[in-house]
C-alpha cells in the first residue's frame, strides 16, 4: 500500500513531522525489493565509513615505518598501498551506495508527485477556479525534488556524519587520552552549532525567494497564456514591468541570501582552523615529548582533515535540508487542502439504464450571500432533448456543472434514472455524460489526441468517423500533417469553430448514455451550424440531451425549452408553444431575429462594397 503524503494539519507543518513522514518511502511495505535495497545500502555504508576511518593508520604506519629508516622499503611500501586500497574502497563503496539507493529515492519521489497530481485533480472546481497554475507548478516541481534530497542526505549523510564524528573522538580518546579527544570534539560541536543556528536564520531568506519566484513564474505563466490579450491591448510593457517586479524582490532576496552564506562559510572556515590548531599544538606537544610518534602527528592531522570534509558537507546538507523543508511547506498545502466533492463510503457505480435526468426542487449558490438557483425542476425524459435558455447570468452553465457533480446542490437532489447523483462514483457519473462545452480548451498536442481523448483506445478508424459526423474531417484531410497536425497551447492554432467542432467529436467518440451541449455551436457560422445541427440531431436521436443555449436557432427542435431568469424557470414548452405565449421566450426570439437580419444586411453591404 503507497504510503500517504498527508501530515497532520496545523498552523505550520512541523519540520521533524515533515521528515517523520517521508520515512516510511525509505521502507515501503508493499516492496520487499526496495527494502533489499536500502539494507544493502545501509551495508556498504558501513563499510565504506570503517574503510575511511582505518585510513589515517595506514597512513601513520608508512610515516613511522619512514622514519625509523626501515631496511626493508617493503613495510612502508605496503603501507602507502593499504592506504590507497582503503581510500579506494571506502569510494567505492559509496558510489556503489548511491547507485542501489538511487532506485529508493526516485520511486518515493515519483509516488510523491504522482499522489500530489491525483490530489490536484480530485479537489473541486472552486479551488481550480481560483487557483494560479504557474505557482502550483513551482511549489510540486521544487517539492518533489526535495523529497528525494531529504531521503538521500538525511539517511546517508547527516546521520552517518554524527557517528564519524563520534568515533573518530573515540579513536582519539583510547589512542591519546581525553585533552585530544575533547578539542576535537568541542571543534565539531561548535562548528555544528555555529552551522545551524546561521542556517536557521537564513531561512526566512531562502522562504523569501521562493515566494517572489512563485509569484514571477505566475505572472509569467498567465501572460504568456494570454499572449493574444496583450498584443490586443499594446501591454507588452506592462506586463514585462509586473514581471520585473517580482524578479526584482526575487534578486533582492537572493543577494541577501549569497551575503549570509558566505558569512557561514567563513564563520566555519574559522572554527575548523581553530580546532586543527589546538590539536596540531597538543600533537607536536606530544611528539617533543616523545610520547607520541610522527606518525601519530599525521594521524591526529588526517583525522582532523578526514573530519573536516564531511562536516564541511554537513553545513551545505543541512542547508539544503532547511531548503527542502521550505520548499515542501507549499506542496504540503495543496496537499492538506480538503477536497470538497468526495464519493460517499458506500458509494457504487452509478446504473446507468435509459438515462432520465430529474432536478428535483434544486437550489444552489457559490456563495451564500448571492443564490444562483432557486428551488428548480425538470425533467429530461429518456431519449428526449431538453434545452435550457436566458440572458446570461441566468444560471444556465450551473445546471451542467451540478449534473457533473463539480458542486454539490445547497437544497434539494439530482436524479439519474432514480439515483442520487451525491451517492454514486463521480467516475461513473461523468463516464455517463458526454459534453461540448461553451470555451472549448484543447491539449497541447495533435488533433488525433485531442478527439481520442473521449476514449483513449478509440482505433484510428473510430477517431476519423467520430471527426465526419462533427463535419471536421474535411478539414483536418486538407492540412500538411492530417490527423497528426498539432493544435498548440489551448488549441490556439485552431479557430473557435474549429476547436468545437473536435470538441463535438470528442464527445461523439466518448459515446456517452447523456448528452450536454454547453453552447456547443456559439463559435460557428450559420452554415456550419446547421450541419452541426443535423450531426447533433443524428447522434442523439436515441440519447437523452440537455442543451443549454443563448442563440435560439439552435433548440427549436427540442423535445421541452426551459427559460431560465435569475436561477427561476419563468417559462416552459416547445418553440411554437412558447412563441404563441409570446412571453420571455418569445421575446428573446424576436431581439434574435432581428440582430440576425441586421447582420444579413450589413453582410449584403459589405458584399455589394466588395463588388
Amino acid at each position: 500500500m503507497t504510503p500517504t503524503l498527508l501530515p497532520a494539519a496545523g498552523t505550520r507543518q512541523s519540520e521533524w513531522r515533515t521528515v517523520g513522514t517521508l520515512l516510511p518511502y525509505l521502507w515501503p511495505a508493499d516492496r520487499p525489493d526496495l527494502r533489499a535495497r536500502v539494507f544493502g545500502a545501509a551495508m556498504l555504508l558501513l563499510g565504506a565509513k570503517l574503510a575511511n576511518v582505518t585510513v589515517p593508520f595506514f597512513f601513520k604506519a608508512a610515516v613511522d615505518a619512514l622514519d625509523r629508516q626501515a631496511a626493508l622499503l617493503a613495510v612502508p611500501a605496503l603501507a602507502v598501498l593499504a592506504y590507497g586500497l582503503a581510500r579506494v574502497m571506502a569510494q567505492g563503496f559509496g558510489e556503489i551506495r548511491d547507485s542501489i539507493f538511487v532506485k529508493v529515492s526516485q520511486h518515493a519521489q515519483r509516488l510523491v508527485a504522482l499522489e500530489t497530481f491525483r490530489h490536484l485533480h480530485a479537489l473541486s472546481l472552486r479551488f481550480h477556479l481560483d487557483r494560479q497554475t504557474g505557482g502550483i507548478t513551482r511549489a510540486i516541481e521544487r517539492g518533489t525534488k526535495g523529497v528525494e534530497f531529504l531521503l538521500r542526505f538525511m539517511s546517508f549523510n547527516i546521520i552517518p556524519t554524527v557517528i564519524e564524528i563520534v568515533l573518530v573522538c573515540v579513536i582519539l580518546y583510547v589512542q591519546f587520552g581525553w585533552p585530544m579527544a575533547t578539542v576535537t570534539f568541542l571543534t565539531m560541536a561548535i562548528y555544528i552549532g555555529f552551522t545551524l543556528g546561521i542556517s536557521e536564520w537564513r531561512t526566512k531568506f531562502r522562504r523569501e525567494m521562493n515566494q517572489t519566484d512563485s509569484e514571477a513564474n505566475t505572472k509569467a505563466i498567465d501572460s504568456l497564456l494570454n499572449f493574444e490579450t496583450v498584443k490586443y491591448f499594446g501591454n507588452e510593457a506592462h506586463e514585462a514591468r509586473r514581471f520585473d517586479e517580482s524578479l526584482g524582490r526575487y534578486e533582492r532576496a537572493a543577494v541577501k541570501s549569497q551575503v549570509t552564506l558566505s558569512t557561514l562559510n567563513v564563520g566555519q572556515g574559522v572554527i575548523i582552523a581553530a580546532g586543527l590548531v589546538g590539536v596540531m599544538t597538543l600533537a607536536a606537544r606530544g611528539v617533543a615529548n616523545g610520547t607520541m610518534t610522527v606518525g601519530d602527528f599525521v594521524l591526529v592531522n588526517t583525522f582532523l582533515l578526514q573530519l573536516y570534509v564531511p562536516l564541511n558537507f554537513l553545513g551545505f546538507a543541512y542547508r539544503e535540508i532547511k531548503q527542502a523543508l521550505i520548499d515542501l511547506e507549499r506542496m504540503f498545502e495543496l496537499l492538506r487542502e480538503p477536497a470538497e466533492i468526495k464519493d460517499k463510503p458506500q458509494a457504487k457505480p452509478l446504473a446507468v439504464g435509459a438515462g432520465e435526468i430529474r432536478f428535483e426542487n434544486v437550489s444552489f449558490a457559490y456563495d451564500e450571500r448571492r443564490r444562483i438557483l432557486h428551488g428548480v425542476d425538470f425533467q429530461v425524459p429518456p431519449g428526449k432533448t431538453v434545452a435550457i435558455v436566458g440572458a446570461s447570468g441566468a444560471g444556465k452553465s450551473t445546471i451542467s456543472r451540478l449534473l457533473f457533480r463539480f458542486y454539490d446542490v445547497s437544497d434539494g437532489r439530482i436524479l439519474i434514472d432514480g439515483q442520487d447523483v451525491r451517492d454514486v462514483t463521480q467516475t461513473s457519473l461523468r463516464a455517463a455524460i458526454g459534453i461540448v462545452p461553451q470555451d472549448t480548451v484543447l491539449f497541447n498536442d495533435t488533433i488525433r489526441y485531442n478527439i481520442r481523448y473521449g476514449r483513449p483506445e478509440a482505433s484510428d478508424a473510430e477517431v476519423e468517423e467520430a471527426a465526419k459526423l462533427a463535419r471536421i474531417h474535411d478539414f483536418v484531410a486538407r492540412l500538411p500533417d492530417g490527423y497528426k497536425s498539432m493544435v498548440g497551447e489551448r488549441g490556439l492554432k485552431l479557430s473557435g469553430g474549429e476547436k468545437q467542432r473536435v470538441a463535438i467529436a470528442r464527445t461523439i467518440l466518448k459515446r456517452p448514455a447523456i448528452l450536454v451541449f454547453d453552447e456547443a455551436t456559439s463559435a460557428l457560422d450559420t452554415h456550419t451550424e446547421k450541419e452541426i445541427q443535423d450531426a447533433l440531431g443524428r447522434i442523439s436521436a436515441d440519447r437523452t440531451t440537455l442543451m443549454i443555449a443563448h442563440r435560439l436557432s439552435t433548440v427549436i427542435r427540442a423535445d421541452e425549452i426551459l427559460v431560465f431568469d435569475h436561477g427561476r424557470i419563468v417559462e416552459r414548452g416547445c418553440h411554437d408553444d412558447l412563441l404563441f405565449r409570446d412571453g420571455a421566450y418569445a421575446a428573446m426570439w424576436r431581439r434574435q431575429q432581428e440582430a440576425e437580419k441586421t447582420r444579413e444586411r450589413l453582410h449584403e453591404m459589405e458584399a455589394e462594397a466588395a463588388t
